[in-house]
């Protein structure tokens, strides 16, 4: 359940996109209509492989973050490998950007009508269609920045045995870590309701270090690359 603060979310406005298909997409917003999962597929990269990359944390952030605004207590921390950032932690919903039936003031009370990355049009990110991920805002904690990542990064989310493709498409609070799009929940089969939905924990987060696809709207190259450096990363390739 998305409980972020909306007096912090000025910083973190809204959503981005990207794949997250069992196969590649074409490259536009639309939700994959593919009913398999990637896991069937020949040489794609499980969820199983992917976290027995990450058992052990070399942290990096300064600190810990809160998966909410109101955790009594900051418990995830940001790890880094060679290659990648990862974390583990709860999934918030991220319904900014475009409106959409979706993704209004209606459906999520802190809807906002931008986020911190644009497509290549220059228009706010479609998060109803979309998968993408939020980083938190720069801060003394962690600086995406300075990890090689960047709006555009592409980005495997793991939640049970699924792993979804995207990219980094908002940032949010400085010090909560924990939230994915409205599509990026919806391909992962957790509750994309923005108000009510999410996960409460056992999502984790593997963003690779200078990955940064154009144009950050594309699902099609953020499947196709994100699914090369998984392999890269498990040491298949």
């Amino acid at each position: 359940m998305r409980t972020r603060m909306l007096a912090l979310t000025s910083a973190a406005c809204g959503a981005a996109l990207l794949g997250a298909a069992a196969l590649p997409a074409s490259a536009s917003g639309s939700a994959s209509g593919s009913a398999q999962e990637p896991e069937a597929y020949a040489g794609v990269v499980t969820a199983a492989e992917l976290l027995a990359e990450v058992r052990a944390c070399s942290r990096i952030s300064k600190g810990r973050y809160r998966t909410d605004s109101g955790s009594a207590k900051a418990t995830v921390p940001v790890c880094g490998t060679r290659d990648a950032v990862f974390w583990k932690a709860d999934m918030d919903i991220d319904c900014d950007g475009r409106k959409t039936r979706a993704c209004n003031r209606k459906t999520d009370p802190y809807f906002l009508p931008e986020t911190a990355f644009q497509s290549s049009r220059g228009e706010p990110l479609d998060s109803a269609a979309l998968p993408h991920v939020v980083v938190p805002g720069p801060s003394k904690v962690w600086d995406y920045r300075r990890s090689g990542l960047t709006g555009g990064s592409v980005v495997a989310v793991v939640y049970r045995d699924r792993v979804r493709y995207g990219v980094i498409g908002d940032t949010g609070p400085t010090g909560i870590i924990g939230e994915a799009s409205y599509a990026m929940a919806k391909a992962l089969g957790i509750d994309p309701d923005p108000s009510t939905g999410g996960a409460e924990s056992g999502v984790t987060y593997i963003a690779f270090k200078n990955s940064r696809i154009s144009p950050i709207e594309s699902r099609a190259r953020a499947q196709s690359r994100g699914a090369a450096l998984a392999r890269e990363f498990v040491g298949r390739s």
